[in-house]
């Protein structure tokens, strides 16, 4: 007769099976949803839902997740993988710039002396996505916390003054009561923003203050926004001369050549 086994022996390969790593059926769906973008930007939704052979329902919330964490964007119907993507680049300190150059970043970096940011918008946040010369205090902040609010940033009030009326007002009225101070604040700032084109922020618990302008695409949308960051007291008497330096490199970034540049 086969001798019995113990309670150890037969527990064991229960632990060792739950120990190794398990498919979920929604993270599998999402990463897939993420794979076939990669790999085929500019999907349209019919073209997911066979990828997938899912439901319509199913897949139609998944990519609505995703877009409105900056996962993905889409643009005429179609998705493609999202900034937040690279915000995670930007946090693990493997830096990529896009369409703007590590190289942009950099010349603007040398001639102010001070940290340079990349961000664009994922959903009702700024999302880093390059640096350039960051010091200590900036660089580390940008990697641990990668998402912030548009109202809290001088880049976030930058591309906010430059949307749309529509999209601005729908921006603003989705804010909760906390950020009722943050909204008055802009709206106050956005004349002044919208005739030098220069945004400014400064943080007071730090003593760091920033300024940024919106970057433009050659066909004359938004595309990122570039802010400046340093002491306060450093930046503030350099205002006026940061502000023009920074619109001089932008206006020739947006005036370059069309050819490729580094992808992101």
């Amino acid at each position: 007769m086969k001798p019995k086994e113990s309670n150890h022996q037969m527990e064991q390969p229960l632990r060792e099976k739950a120990s190794d790593p398990q498919n979920h059926r929604t993270v599998d769906r999402v990463t897939q949803i993420l794979e076939e973008v990669v790999y085929h930007p500019g999907m349209t939704f019919a073209e997911l839902v066979r990828a997938l052979g899912a439901a319509k329902s199913s897949v139609h919330g998944f990519i609505r997740g995703l877009l409105a964490k900056g996962w993905l964007y889409e643009d005429q119907h179609r998705f493609y993988l999202g900034p937040a993507v690279y915000g995670l680049t930007l946090a693990s300190g493997h830096i990529r710039a896009g369409s703007v150059t590590h190289e942009d970043l950099a010349a603007l970096h040398a001639e102010t002396k001070l940290a340079v940011f990349l961000g664009v918008q994922a959903g009702d946040h700024l999302i880093y996505i390059a640096e350039a010369g960051s010091d200590q205090a900036a660089g580390f902040e940008a990697r641990s916390n990668i998402r912030r609010t548009l109202l809290s940033t001088a880049g976030g009030k930058a591309l906010l003054a430059a949307r749309s009326p529509f999209e601005r007002e729908s921006y603003l009225r989705r804010r909760s009561r906390e950020e009722a101070n943050l909204v008055d604040v802009f709206l106050g700032e956005m004349g002044g923003i919208a005739k030098t084109r220069i945004a400014t922020n400064a943080n007071p618990t730090s003593m760091r203050m920033g300024l940024a302008t919106a970057v433009r695409g050659r066909t004359g949308d938004v595309v990122a926004s570039v802010t400046l960051v340093g002491p306060a007291a450093d930046v503030r008497p350099r205002l006026a001369k940061l502000s023009k330096l920074l619109l001089k490199h932008v206006d020739g970034w947006t005036s370059a050549s069309t050819l490729p540049r580094e992808a992101i």
